[in-house]
């Protein structure tokens, strides 16, 4: 990255940061991803007087696999709240998965179509515990979504607070 002049390094890594922002929100964009791909752009662009520690980086991406391992799980998650059986959770879990094939519906249709299914063929149940199972696995990918943001946000500030005050 050598050459480019500061004012690009900062232009690309504040785009990175932003889009990542925006990726939290929308599946489509890879949001933890490009926030720290922009983390790493300020700092090989700029060096150790970027102000950016290189440790920072473990911390962004333990909180970007947190975020991750939550996001697949909170589907499971709601429909065992909402009621629902090993096989519901199970069943949004494989949806959820499957679903992410299909962004950005399938990230909230995967999940609720694999706890219907896994209720009603595997644990027999009838059709409106099987909704309601169904219902509490959009809930827990939903609130999936807004832990994503967090963690997002989270790792913006400690970016932040890591180049204009830790690391200076």
């Amino acid at each position: 990255m050598e050459g480019l002049g500061e004012g690009v390094i900062w232009t690309i890594s504040i785009v990175l940061v932003v889009v990542g922002i925006i990726g939290c929100v929308l599946p489509v964009l890879p949001g933890h991803l490009l926030i720290l791909a922009g983390a790493v752009v300020f700092r090989l662009g700029l060096g150790e007087d970027a102000g950016l520690r290189w440790w920072s980086f473990l911390i962004l991406v333990v909180l970007m696999a947190a975020s991750q391992a939550f996001e697949i799980i909170s589907g499971a998650a709601g429909t065992k709240w909402f009621g629902g059986s090993k096989w519901g959770a199970g069943g949004a879990l494989i949806g959820g998965i499957v679903g992410l094939f299909f962004l950005p519906f399938g990230l909230l249709v995967g999940p609720l179509m694999g706890a219907i299914i896994g209720e009603m063929a595997l644990a027999k149940k009838e059709t409106k515990p099987a909704v309601m199972s169904g219902v509490g696995s959009m809930v827990g990918t939903v609130v999936g979504m807004g832990f994503k943001l967090a963690v997002g946000g989270m790792m913006v500030i400690w970016l932040l607070l890591d180049v204009f005050l830790i690391g200076k």
